[in-house]
């Protein structure tokens, strides 16, 4: 659910504008719809919630090794999933942000509209459904999420960490691998599809 715009001066109907795309893209990249917008429509500013999914595996994978993390620990998701309840609502996420790296959040106050842990047996998913999102917001959060079903962090702890500035969240970063960009609404009344991994192990 990828989503870019452009503003072009081009009469060429948009299907085959996106073959024309399709021919000239590296092989990892396809473009599956091609529709005119209308002059306001920008692909970052008009967006009104965006979606996060983070995969984590809880056994060895040969073939998707980028595409997640592995974890050799067990996991309590139970408790992973009473701490994510936590992050939901309006809280500043400024220890869970790198602002001084990158991103263009004019603030670290951000909206999470929803937050959930599903285990499917190899694998526990993270999804973020916020109004923004800081530089390695979700990463931290995972990281974090992840010290609480090790049982090093306390479920609600994680009260203490929002609305504060502290370098404490930056030392459990997980790592880019398991991090999706899932899905963008531009509709505050677009339904979520179910949690399901991007990626299978």
């Amino acid at each position: 659910m990828q989503v870019a715009s452009l503003v072009t001066a081009t009469a060429m109907p948009v299907d085959v504008l996106k073959l024309k795309f399709n021919d000239n893209l590296p092989h990892d990249i396809n473009i599956l719809k091609v529709e005119k917008a209308n002059d306001r429509f920008h692909a970052r500013h008009s967006a009104k919630k965006r979606t996060y999914l983070y995969h984590i595996s809880t056994r060895r994978t040969a073939f998707g090794k980028s595409y997640v993390w592995w974890i050799k620990d067990n996991l309590d998701s139970r408790n992973m999933r009473a701490a994510a309840k936590e992050l939901v609502g309006l809280h500043d996420y400024i220890s869970f942000g790198d602002t001084k790296i990158g991103g263009d959040a004019k603030s670290t106050k951000v909206m999470v509209y929803s937050a959930e842990i599903v285990d499917t047996g190899t694998m526990i998913l993270f999804r973020i459904t916020a109004s923004h999102f800081l530089w390695k917001m979700v990463r931290r959060l995972m990281g974090v999420l992840v010290e609480v079903g090790r049982g090093n962090i306390k479920p609600e702890d994680i009260k203490e960490l929002l609305n504060t500035n502290n370098n404490y969240p930056a030392q459990f970063t997980a790592p880019p691998s398991g991090l999706f960009l899932e899905y963008v609404q531009y509709e505050d009344n677009e339904m979520l599809p179910e949690v399901k991994p991007i990626f299978k192990v």
